[in-house]
């Protein structure tokens, strides 16, 4: 098992190449660029949006009396749905996604979302309402299956891991979005208290199809159809201010053909059998599956769609209360989402990795156990405690705690930012709709199970999910490889060793000189010695084990 254990903390080949002085906000381009990213990155706040609206609905007098107060296992299904939408389009997205392009596979998404929140809004019974959301969950797998890759496949290279961690650090925005709308409708009395919420989750989707349109085309999906010309161009435009022969465009350009010819012509994978055909991409998947299931089997399913459910299980039912620190927490929770996402390039993917799901554990047994205290006593400190352990859970989820109360960053901005890095182009879409596929099977699973279980458990439920995080740790501690400061295809050649990185890093640096000294291809190979100890590191790991 520890041969997944090894480091690839090395400077990346492009960074001798930046200008230090071109930053975000000193740049045009990079202003223009980043700002329609930063909007791209909404549709994440979909996802978001659904979660805590279903949640604040529950607490809504109005709604459940219009939906005849649903029974634990409709509710499930009620709150399932979405997902099961989204399993439903995942056969379909990646082929959009390559096939299509990434915007207009976006624009695609976002126009579904945006018809399915008008009937949504305008249901008249429950079956309608659980429709709606059906088709909310399958336009939001095209939307997410493309977003997140374009972000990665377009941003300026110093900025990627941030922007794309920032993508699912969204998620918060949507729920704050949704919590607060909410409570800001709650007193109103009749259907429009709830037919409000469910209407404003159609705005990320009007948004995306605006700007999408103004939106570039990735340049990996514009060289594998042999648009060269363009790529170049859209590389150079916003990465180089207009010069095509700028030495981190031209290095950035040629790395992205040998990795698509290298994919393409020695790897020779085809279809999604490719994803677990060769040990390296065995090892991708492994990883990505892992990930998936931890994101959603962590906790913080309860808290994200259940808490009217625990707050009234510890003599908490005013739903004003109820609303008001649904709300409060999602503003907490965006707040240290966004702090992760900024540290990624900092403290690097596996510590951010490990130390979350620690947070996370600690925080849930802290949980447990004024939950135990309350259930069983009635010692109304324990309810209090219970909450303030909540918070601290969602700040260990979402971000640094080592800095709060000893707990660490950051499952929610890394999960998509790391995945996306470890795949190789031909295989991004597919291996991302896995990705999802399996975080939409674990919802299903937590959405259909939670509140049956916690009404017939209670607290003692929560001793299983203290089992099942303790093994992610360990998990992770054996199987997650560390890729700060490398490329897209440089970190994707880490899984399939040294013919891999050889092509793909000796073609990138080949084209590129650098003030005169060393040529490119000399810095290639100073690279790839580099890349070699770590895995000749990982094989010695292995053999000790």
């Amino acid at each position: 098992m520890a041969g997944g254990i090894f480091a690839a903390e090395r400077q990346s080949g492009f960074t001798h190449l930046l200008d230090p002085n071109k930053k975000w906000f000193n740049n045009k381009r990079l202003i223009t660029l980043n700002a329609w990213i930063v909007l791209l990155l909404i549709t994440s706040c979909t996802n978001g949006y659904d979660g805590s609206m279903m949640n604040s609905l529950q607490s809504l007098p109005q709604w459940k009396d219009y939906f005849n107060h649903p029974s634990p296992s409709k509710l499930g299904l009620l709150n399932a749905i979405q997902n099961i939408g989204s399993l439903a389009a995942y056969p379909f997205a990646p082929y959009l996604s390559d096939g299509i392009g990434r915007r207009r596979t976006v624009i695609l998404g976002a126009s579904i979302m945006l018809l399915a929140a008008i009937i949504q809004a305008a249901a008249q019974s429950v079956g309608m309402f659980i429709g709606a959301r059906f088709l909310i969950g399958f336009g939001l797998t095209f939307a997410a299956n493309a977003a997140p890759m374009l972000v990665s496949e377009i941003s300026y290279p110093p900025y990627r891991a941030p922007l794309t961690a920032t993508y699912n650090s969204l998620w918060n925005l949507g729920a704050i979005i949704a919590a607060w709308t909410t409570f800001g409708t709650f007193r109103i009395n009749s259907t429009w208290a709830w037919r409000i919420p469910s209407a404003l989750q159609g705005l990320p989707s009007v948004l995306q199809i605006f700007l999408a349109w103004f939106l570039p085309e990735s340049p990996r999906w514009l060289v594998s159809r042999g648009r060269e010309e363009q790529a170049l161009n859209t590389l150079a435009y916003y990465h180089a201010d207009g010069n095509p022969e700028d030495p981190l465009v031209q290095y950035e350009f040629n790395e992205i053909k040998a990795a698509i010819e290298f994919d393409s012509n020695v790897v020779a994978n085809i279809g999604w059998k490719s994803l677990f055909s060769t040990p390296g991409n065995r090892k991708r998947m492994r990883i990505i599956i892992a990930i998936a299931i931890f994101s959603q089997w962590s906790g913080n399913g309860i808290a994200s769609y259940y808490l009217n459910q625990i707050l009234t299980d510890i003599d908490i039912t005013d739903p004003t209360v109820q609303l008001l620190i649904n709300g409060i927490l999602t503003i907490w929770s965006l707040i240290w989402a966004l702090v992760a996402s900024g540290l990624i390039d900092r403290l690097g993917r596996r510590l951010l990795f490990l130390s979350s799901t620690i947070g996370v554990l600690l925080a849930w047994i802290a949980q447990t156990v004024s939950f135990a205290v309350f259930w069983e006593h009635g010692i109304p400190a324990a309810a209090h405690s219970l909450i303030a352990f909540i918070f601290l859970f969602s700040a260990a989820y979402g971000c640094s705690a080592f800095l709060l109360v000893s707990f660490s960053l950051a499952l929610s901005p890394l999960i998509v930012v790391y995945t996306v890095e470890i795949l190789p182009y031909h295989l991004r879409a597919k291996g991302f709709t896995v990705f999802n596929f399996t975080i939409s099977l674990a919802l299903i699973f937590n959405q259909y199970t939670n509140p049956i279980a916690l009404a017939h458990l209670a607290w003692k439920y929560y001793i299983i999910y203290c089992c099942w995080i303790a093994f992610e740790i360990v998990f992770l501690y054996c199987y997650v490889v560390e890729t700060k400061n490398l490329t897209l295809e440089e970190t994707a050649a880490l899984f399939d060793g040294k013919a891999a990185i050889e092509e793909i890093t000796g073609n990138g640096f080949g084209s590129v000189l650098h003030d005169g000294q060393e040529s490119g291809k000399e810095k290639g190979v100073a690279q790839l010695t580099e890349i070699e100890d770590i895995l000749r590191d990982s094989k010695s790991v292995t053999k000790n084990a």
